[in-house]
């Protein structure tokens, strides 16, 4: 396999091609109208490349969300898993942000207020694992970020090239020319 990602917005055929390498069973892709029923229940609006995957197919097992049949507690879990774990990091770590202002003396203060500035921050909605794609309507080209607690790596410059390092074997290369995409609040915790 090529390292040079095509440009441009992730086609139907090329997710059912990229989805081949994943080793995963596949089931029939979401309509759009089970992807809107999704977003509405859910309060997030998916990314335009992540829309065109999960319209190619769904990949089965337990490390991907299954949006059409799965749990919708769980799915929820997994959509929190990122505000959750900067807030563990919060309790447990003495994490606290400069333009937070000054930190709370009493730690059940400061996960309140923590909480109030992370509930505008964007949403990122799970791909895979730990893997998660911000949540912009409308748009391709983020980073699929690897998020655990405040440690978040990029794995991959958009879900193209995420699928190819983690699944095809490429290596994650360098950012594009134009420099990764900024996923707002996430990035400060980018390397």
């Amino acid at each position: 396999m090529s390292t040079v990602q095509p440009a441009g917005a992730l086609t139907v055929e090329e997710a059912r091609t990229l989805q081949e390498n994943l080793g995963e069973p596949l089931r029939p892709g979401l309509t759009d109208a089970e992807l809107n029923d999704v977003e509405q229940q859910f309060g997030f609006h998916f990314a335009a490349d992540h829309r065109v995957f999960l319209r190619a197919g769904i990949p089965v097992g337990d490390r991907w969300p299954d949006w059409r049949c799965g749990n919708p507690d769980q799915l929820r879990q997994r959509l929190d898993w990122p505000v959750d774990g900067v807030l563990y990091d919060v309790e447990h770590n003495a994490l606290w942000l400069p333009d937070w202002g000054p930190r709370p003396r009493v730690l059940s203060n400061a996960l309140a207020a923590a909480r109030r500035h992370l509930a505008p921050v964007p949403q990122l909605v799970p791909v895979c694992g730990h893997r998660y794609l911000p949540a912009t309507p409308g748009e391709s080209g983020y980073p699929v970020l690897s998020v655990y607690q405040t440690d978040i790596v990029p794995y991959g410059w958009d879900l193209r090239g995420y699928l190819r390092h983690e699944f095809g074997g490429e290596p994650l290369g360098e950012p594009p020319a134009e420099g990764a995409r900024v996923v707002g609040f996430w990035s400060r915790f980018m390397d």
